[in-house]
């Protein structure tokens, strides 16, 4: 039994000194000292050796497993040492080389566009308002004189999330909830997403951005509104550009009208672009309904206001010479780094 010892150990510290991992380390120690192990099971047959012979086997088999436990526990703290040591040779950073530079962000177009509107508006004055854009019925459509039996409901696809719940379609019940806030006077904008139930195609989007205008006081007519809307188009276009107004019918406004700016391309020349016109159509607007006023609770008799509606979208194709409205949204890196 002695041979056995002297082998069991001889044999223990020779895989314990080539052991490479703690998988093989531990493996070892399963080996020879686990509860099947070789050791174990010499310890199991003692009951077998003479009274004489126990207490000299049990000394040499408690000196083997001494042995073989400070191997594996001295080459388990060299093979940390050797972990530690090739982690710092593989994974040395050289601090002194240049880091690597990061793309810079940049406005998109829609932001780029809409900030410049920011400045021309409150530039005269306006302020800016935001809503919610899940809207109650009442204000997308009822207080602005588009009652349910309307016909200008049937112009517009509408995303409806109840009976009395929608997606708004524009951003003119902006004009409710601010008159019934603030009285006059007025003079907002108010940007943001409108929905509708549209086709995806160049020109068409079920969500696009919209900024609504108002001004509503004492004595504004439909020259103050024509003036206004002069300045933005200069504003935005050029001293060069120049506006037109043409009949037009919106439930809430009464008159209203289309407004056309000069063709970017062909300069009032006429080009296919244009149709020939030598303008193309911006935005919507009028004189404020006195119907819409008084569910506001403000006097028509008193007070009137002018209101205009911008789609976002539209001013950036022609600001960039942009053809296909779908490039706005699909965060192409080789468009959007253009702008």
């Amino acid at each position: 039994m002695k041979e056995q010892l002297s082998q069991i150990l001889s044999a223990a510290l020779a895989e314990v000194e080539h052991a490479s991992s703690k998988a093989e380390l531990e493996a070892a120690r399963v080996k020879y000292l686990g509860k099947k192990g070789e050791l174990t099971a010499i310890l199991r047959g003692m009951g077998k050796l003479s009274a004489e012979e126990r207490p000299v086997i049990g000394q040499l088999a408690n000196e083997v497993r001494a042995k073989i436990e400070e191997a594996i526990e001295r080459e388990q703290a060299e093979l940390a040492q050797r972990l530690i040591a090739h982690k710092l040779q593989t994974e040395t950073i050289d601090v002194t080389l240049p880091g690597q530079k990061l793309p810079l962000a940049k406005r998109h177009p829609l932001n780029t566009v809409l900030y410049e509107l920011y400045d021309i508006f409150t530039g005269m004055g306006f302020s800016i308002a935001e809503g919610p854009e899940v809207e109650l019925d009442y204000y997308n459509f009822e207080a602005l004189n588009i009652p349910k039996n309307h016909p200008a409901r049937d112009t517009q696809d509408t995303f409806y999330i109840n009976d009395n719940i929608v997606l708004r379609t524009q951003t003119s019940p902006m004009q409710i909830r601010t008159m019934e806030k603030q009285k006059p006077p007025i003079r907002v904008i108010a940007p943001g997403r409108v929905y509708r139930s549209d086709a995806v195609d160049a020109t068409h989007s079920p969500v696009f951005h919209q900024i609504e205008g108002l001004v509503v006081d004492k004595g504004i007519t439909m020259g103050d509104l024509k003036g206004t809307l002069e300045v933005f188009a200069k504003r935005l276009y050029g001293e060069e550009a120049r506006v037109r107004f043409r009949p037009h019918h919106f439930p809430f406004t009464e008159p209203s009208a289309e407004m056309d700016v000069t063709c970017f391309k062909c300069h009032g020349a006429g080009c296919p672009l244009c149709k020939g016109e030598g303008f193309i159509e911006i935005l919507g607007c009028g004189m404020v309904h006195p119907k819409v006023l008084s569910v506001c609770g403000i006097d028509p008799e008193e007070y009137s206001g002018f209101a205009f509606g911008i789609g976002l979208e539209r001013i950036v194709m022609q600001r960039y010479k942009i053809d296909d409205l779908r490039l706005f949204y699909e965060d192409d890196l080789r468009f959007l780094t253009q702008f």
